[in-house]
């Protein structure tokens, strides 16, 4: 049996599947975090797939490290979101930080 770009476009559509779902349906925020690098890491499995699959050579390595860095620079920015506001309300939930504004 042949791995394929078959099998890696199914990958990653589950794991994109599985990003949004903990994006939608939770309220703790570090757990939306964690739904979101779930989606990045579906899109790094497309472009490695389809660079090797799909004659885009080093191009996809290339994309795939530039949302590494994307990811990093996010998850910094994120949690000190994340740590201010829970050092303000001490909770992370989502649906109770739309507060702020007052």
């Amino acid at each position: 049996m042949n791995i394929g770009l078959t099998h890696f476009l199914i990958l990653g559509a589950i794991v994109f599947c599985l990003g949004l779902y903990g994006i939608i349906t939770r309220k703790n925020a570090i757990m939306v975090l964690m739904g979101l690098e779930l989606v990045l890491n579906s899109a790094n499995i497309n472009f490695v797939a389809f660079a090797k699959y799909g004659g885009m050579n080093i191009d996809g390595q290339v994309a795939a490290i530039f949302v590494i860095l994307l990811a990093a620079c996010e998850a910094a920015v994120a949690l000190a979101i994340i740590l201010n506001i829970y050092q303000n309300y001490k909770h992370v939930n989502v649906d109770e930080i739309d507060k702020m504004k007052e």
